[in-house]
């Protein structure tokens, strides 16, 4: 991968090349990509993402170089006097017989595909109108499909166009890198490292950012949309549904509204838009965020003054749970035994909630998450997730699959009327909105830590200090003057960052009381389940960063509930069925347990 003078901290040198007739001047050590999108020539890639993958795989972004021929220009060094071509006669030949071998290897279910009109490889197929003259002619033999179906995520080799972006992501952002071509020529396909097997049976964290990197449909969630229309069909079933705080702030984006457009803007039509698709109960998943607030905050506060086990580890994120379960066992005496948020709601609403306001017996309740992330469907399933024989949760749609379940309704999202569910489970605190985003579960922690441990609240709610989504690690002193401590906290997110932070725990050089970790480079916001953006368009756009900064302006704008032990349906909770945080029943109900399971390894 190119490295820029820039990165190494050098002055940089100007050069000027000409491309399309449009003389340009970019730093030295600037790629021809990079050049031409500076002009606003869009070049087409497949395999290219920057700063992660740029081996030229796919031959889309091929240009005619005057003197050169025919290069790759996603890893070609511009140079000074430079003439390219994008779109020549020989490009277009090229880039179209490219095309065309693509698709004789390649399964078409375009009207049943989830990708739709996110799909790169759909999109490049009509802009050159290609025909399908190899697999037309039996000129070449298609491959063998393969279907590899994991709880979380299905790899379809049959769309697959080996570019090999989601092992780079695998291996250079996430860092477990369970993903790499099996077999060779024309056998080869992309698959687990052990082919053959499952991302089950292995040491994948189910985080699905390898689907946001894949061009085609070959690498999705796997599909819960069937199992829940059919719950909503059925008469015996009383469907309650729940979005994750980080849900609004991209599910506008599949309906034409701008990455980062405020959360009052979208709220009230997602919640509108779930009651017309039939949804028995509108919940929001912010509810129980507060109440994870209560025991992981009481929890800390458990281990600082009793001597337990410290740091505490956050433990909402399940791919960063299946990372340390698989990864760094040895450290799960760290993690919090509280449930993820969604989890806590769909054990309270079925076991202590449903039967007492609902009426219903919890058999009856079936829990939909709308969550961002692919992971949590995995972890819907851990045999922890139950009580008396009662799943917590029963199905799970990403933010994309919300989006397809209201567009195959025929649902216009942008002209619906805004709509508030009235129940107690659907009423939150800013802290829990900020849940969403990278530091937000520990800047909504501090909150409420510091208010019980030192008797008064916060000087500012705002702490800076714990936000941004460009640094893996950001660490931060909180200094409590009665209680007579600091506390050193950290906010860790993506498989980078997790990776650092555990050697910087087995050195033991610095001491830290509270971490907060998120399996996903920048947290929910940026979950595998999230709304895909293509990578020339995130040119210039922080999606993570724009995201989040939704979530912090709908805090900032809750300007008398944004500490979660302030809320009074938390209070009425704990009073009616919790007895208080970190109680017997909140134990049976909203802890859990890990395991071991560094065996996947082997």
């Amino acid at each position: 991968m190119l490295e820029s003078a820039l990165s190494r901290g050098e002055e940089m040198s100007k050069i000027k090349l000409t491309i399309n007739n449009q003389e340009v001047e970019v730093n030295k050590g600037t790629t021809v990509l990079d050049a031409a999108r500076s002009l606003g020539i869009e070049v087409p890639t497949l395999c290219f993402l920057k700063d992660i993958s740029d081996i030229g795989a796919c031959r889309m972004c091929i240009s005619e170089i005057e003197g050169m021929g025919l290069k790759a220009t996603c890893n070609l060094e511009a140079n000074d006097g430079m003439v390219v071509q994008t779109e020549s006669e020989e490009v277009i030949k090229s880039r179209k017989r490219t095309l065309e071998l693509l698709a004789s290897n390649h399964t078409f279910e375009c009207w049943t595909c989830p990708r739709e009109e996110s799909c790169y490889f759909y999109n490049y197929l009509q802009f050159y109108n290609v025909e399908n003259v190899y697999r037309d002619e039996h000129k070449l033999n298609p491959k063998e499909r393969i279907i590899n179906k994991s709880r979380s995520i299905t790899l379809d080799s049959g769309k697959c166009v080996q570019c090999s972006a989601c092992v780079m992501v695998c291996e250079k952002i996430q860092t477990p890198g369970t993903l790499d071509f099996n077999n060779r020529g024309s056998e080869a396909l992309i698959a687990p490292t052990s082919c053959g097997e499952t991302l089950d049976d292995i040491a994948c964290i189910s985080c699905g950012q390898c689907s946001k990197a894949c061009p085609t449909g070959a690498i999705i969630e796997t599909d819960h949309i069937q199992k829940v229309k059919a719950a909503i069909k059925d008469p015996n079933k009383y469907v309650v549904v729940q979005m994750a705080p980080a849900v609004r702030s991209a599910i506008g984006e599949p309906f034409g509204y701008p990455i980062g457009t405020p959360v009052r803007e979208v709220e009230g039509k997602m919640y509108h838009s779930l009651k017309k698709l039939g949804f028995d109960l509108v919940t929001d998943t912010n509810y129980a965020a507060d109440l994870t607030i209560m025991e992981e905050g009481t929890e800390f506060i458990g281990r600082v003054k009793n001597g337990g086990v410290l740091p505490l580890f956050t433990s909402c994120s399940p791919g960063w749970v299946r990372y340390i379960e698989q990864y760094r066992p040895e450290y799960l005496d760290n993690l919090s035994t509280a449930k993820s948020p969604h989890m806590m709601q769909g054990a309270f609403i079925k076991n202590l909630y449903g039967p007492d306001k609902l009426k219903k017996d919890p058999s009856e309740i079936y829990m939909v998450s709308i969550m961002p992330c692919t992971a949590k469907k995995y972890e819907i399933d851990r045999p922890e997730m139950e009580e008396d024989g009662i799943r917590n949760i029963d199905a799970v749609l990403t933010t994309r699959e919300l989006a397809r379940m209201i567009k195959q309704a025929g649902i216009n999202f942008r002209y619906l009327e805004d709509y508030q569910p009235e129940n107690e489970l659907a009423q939150y605190t800013g802290a829990a909105t900020i849940f969403g985003v990278s530091g937000g579960v520990m800047e909504a922690a501090v909150r409420t830590v510091y208010e019980v441990l030192e008797g008064e609240p916060l000087p500012s709610f705002d702490l800076t200090m714990m936000r941004g989504v460009h640094n893996h690690i950001k660490e931060a002193t909180l200094t409590l003057p009665k209680t007579g401590i600091d506390v050193n906290v950290a906010i860790v997110h993506g498989g980078q960052g997790i990776k650092e932070m555990f050697e910087i725990l087995d050195e033991g050089k610095k001491q830290y009381h509270f971490i907060e970790f998120m399996g996903c480079p920048g947290g929910c916001v940026n979950g595998g389940g999230q709304p895909i953006v293509r990578e020339e368009f995130m040119k210039g756009l922080d999606v993570a960063a724009l995201r989040g900064q939704a979530l912090y302006q709908s805090d900032a704008e809750d300007t008398e509930l944004r500490r979660s032990h302030m809320s009074p349906v938390i209070t009425m909770a704990y009073e009616k069925y919790l007895t208080e945080a970190g109680s017997p029943v909140a134990h049976k109900y909203l802890h859990t347990s890990y395991k071991d399971y560094s065996h996947k390894l082997k």
